[in-house]
């Protein structure tokens, strides 16, 4: 059964059947961290995710918030936007406790996630700076996406 919760007049979901795919690449394919990232990419990323979705009274999706996770131990916190329109009413803020607050998304061991600039927000809820970063790796393609255009392109 999908968890709801209403925020003034707007609506957080978890139900996957919600999930606008279209409307969701609309904003990735032009946020700073997935920058021309493709359609198929994102329907299968979302797929296998955790996401909560924003609703405008119109049915609309205007926001995401996204969380790579295995429900037993560890998640990874992405993808978390509101439609420019749509700020201002605490949405993010909304659906960031939604998701931390999740009953399929307690107990876990770790919560990471990566942020350009909303420190602030994430502070609110228990993030920090990573206190070992010698411990932590990365193997990191940002052009990943780019390359598979222009083959896409020929």
């Amino acid at each position: 059964m999908a968890v709801e919760i209403r925020h003034g007049d707007y609506l957080l979901s978890d139900d996957p059947a919600r999930i606008d795919v279209d409307a969701v690449h609309a904003y990735l394919a032009r946020s700073y961290w997935a920058a021309d990232i493709p359609r198929e990419v994102d329907a299968r990323a979302l797929a296998n995710s955790f996401c909560l979705g924003l609703y405008a009274p119109d049915g609309a999706q205007i926001g995401l918030v996204r969380a790579i996770t295995d429900y037993a131990t560890f998640a990874y916190l992405c993808d978390v936007y509101v439609l420019e329109a749509h700020r201002g009413h605490g949405l993010a803020k909304a659906a960031v406790q939604a998701t931390m607050e999740h009953p399929r998304l307690q107990g876990l061991r770790r919560f990471n996630l990566v942020t350009k600039d909303a420190h602030g927000l994430y502070r609110r809820f228990g993030f920090t700076a990573i206190t070992q970063p010698e411990r932590y790796m990365e193997k990191r393609d940002p052009d990943v996406y780019r390359r598979a255009a222009r083959i896409q392109e020929k």
